[in-house]
């Protein structure tokens, strides 16, 4: 049997080609993970690009990765639609082995500005994130998986991700994107184990496992702990290894394991060697292990064509206006809590009073980081 795949999150960006580079020399990368709709600043791709696009594509190595769909937006918006005719443009030019996206929504008036930020999990974003699913299937014709989130603002939140995360992706017949350092996250930031917290997840449905770093923040909100944040701008941590040790043997059905990390944190000659050193750290644990050769996550049967408007909620849509102003706007945590108080979120699916201070004070500098 084939081994799992140790991939690269391969972007059109210096620092993360330059860091890259002698892992491709070497004949090490076995996958690309490719953001296609990061691209939209870019008026031509150059040609070498395409060309190592081309290149994976033709071995039905490369893989795609959404960042700006925002799955959850309570209306369908016209930059969603120019997204889907995209993704079935570059899905035609080249051969991609399965597509994901980030869950939730995004925060911020302009569609390229804002941070993925947890939602309600109701019957209404269930059914949304349902049809939009679809929808990304429809226009690419392959495998659609999703990642699941670093953020949440309750332990509630955390312990029902793994479960809604299934019952999103059943339509489709669709499968998670593990992402170990969001785990890492939610571990440290609501005090859980990793059993616990592992077995909350459905890992059949894991085909792919993301590995990255992040960073603490202070909080004055809860002042005696730090928050782990998922800002991919420093090497993997130990204990993320440690992660991906006990966690491989529990997907099945895993065939792609991708260490990311942002250009902003590869500049120096030092993070680039550290990156080289995590992934051959990644390769060695990967090798040890085989996948399961076929594809076990297209439709189990035919889906019909999507002829009808999509679904929509408004009132959810204004509540994610509502929340995405305070997040931007407010001045402290306590501001911003006191305007969620008086909010349309409050007693509603939301469950805002369940939300801890500090994710709050973490969501402002979140939402603040990513206001354009």
């Amino acid at each position: 049997m084939p081994k799992i795949l140790s991939a690269v999150a391969c972007n059109l960006d210096a620092n993360i080609l330059a860091a890259c580079l002698p892992l491709f020399e070497e004949s090490r990368v076995e996958a690309i993970e490719w953001s296609f709709d990061a691209l939209y600043k870019v008026k031509e791709v150059p040609g070498w690009f395409r060309e190592l696009l081309s290149a994976f594509s033709d071995e039905n190595r490369l893989i795609g990765h959404g960042v700006f769909f925002s799955l959850f937006s309570g209306k369908w918006l016209p930059e969603q639609e120019a997204w889907l005719s995209h993704l079935q443009q570059t899905a035609t030019e080249f051969s991609f082995d399965h597509i994901t996206e980030h869950f939730g929504f995004m925060t911020g008036e302009d569609f390229h500005h804002g941070a993925p930020l947890n939602i309600p999990y109701s019957s209404s974003t269930l059914n949304i994130g349902k049809d939009r699913l679809k929808r990304i299937y429809h226009a690419c014709g392959r495998p659609v998986g999703l990642e699941n989130l670093a953020f949440s603002y309750s332990l509630d939140e955390v312990k029902r991700h793994g479960t809604f995360l299934e019952q999103l992706l059943e339509p489709v017949n669709g499968f998670i994107i593990l992402d170990l350092h969001n785990l890492f996250c939610q571990l440290k930031n609501f005090d859980l184990d990793f059993n616990t917290l592992i077995s909350l997840y459905p890992l059949d449905k894991v085909r792919e496992i993301h590995i990255s770093g992040g960073s603490w923040d202070d909080s004055a909100a809860a002042p005696d702990r730090s928050i782990r944040r998922d800002t991919h701008d420093e090497s993997v941590p130990p204990e993320v290894f440690q992660l991906l040790e006990m966690t491989i043997p529990q997907c099945p059905n895993l065939k792609y394991v991708v260490l990311e990390q942002l250009g902003n944190g590869l500049q120096s000659t030092a993070s680039k060697q550290g990156f080289y050193n995590d992934f051959l750290q990644m390769q060695e644990i990967a090798q040890q292990h085989n996948y399961k050769e076929g594809n076990p996550f297209l439709p189990l049967e035919r889906l019909p064509i999507i002829t009808g408007a999509a679904i929509e909620d408004l009132r959810l849509y204004q509540q994610q206006l509502e929340l995405s102003a305070i997040l931007e706007n407010a001045g402290t945590y306590a501001e911003a809590m006191q305007q969620l108080q008086q909010s349309s979120l409050a007693h509603s699916d939301w469950k805002i009073e369940e939300w801890e201070p500090y994710m709050i004070e973490t969501a402002v500098k979140i939402a603040r980081k990513w206001k354009k």
